[in-house]
């Protein structure tokens, strides 16, 4: 879990910067996996806006109902594991690469980067 940056105040309210993962500095826990999930969910809803796919039709190429299609872009994405979301993504014609490289510190983490 990543620490938020000390505070300032703006126009008479205190303001914190955030970690990069909100999920963290709401204090979820998996936070690094909603990350990731949330970040995947972002390229799939890009990529069926780029294809000019209905929910419908999305959901045929994908492989999963409707209605997750449906969920999924309106935020609620906990029914799909990361892996159903990479194959996801792959049906709709993105490639994907993991990359696993000794941590910096004692405890590795996960990161999402998208290369457009």
């Amino acid at each position: 879990m990543t620490k938020k940056t000390a505070g300032r105040t703006i126009a008479g309210i205190e303001a914190e910067m955030g970690s990069g993962n909100v999920f963290a500095d709401l204090g979820l826990p998996d936070a690094d996996k909603l990350k990731i999930k949330s970040g995947l969910v972002i390229e799939i809803t890009k990529a069926m806006r780029k294809l000019g796919l209905t929910q419908k039709a999305a959901a045929d190429r994908m492989g999963i109902p409707q209605p997750k299609v449906s969920s999924m872009v309106r935020g609620d994405f906990t029914n799909l594991s990361e892996r159903k979301l990479m194959d996801c993504l792959n049906r709709l014609g993105y490639d994907i690469e993991i990359k696993v490289r000794p941590a910096a510190e004692p405890l590795g983490h996960l990161m999402l980067t998208i290369v457009t």
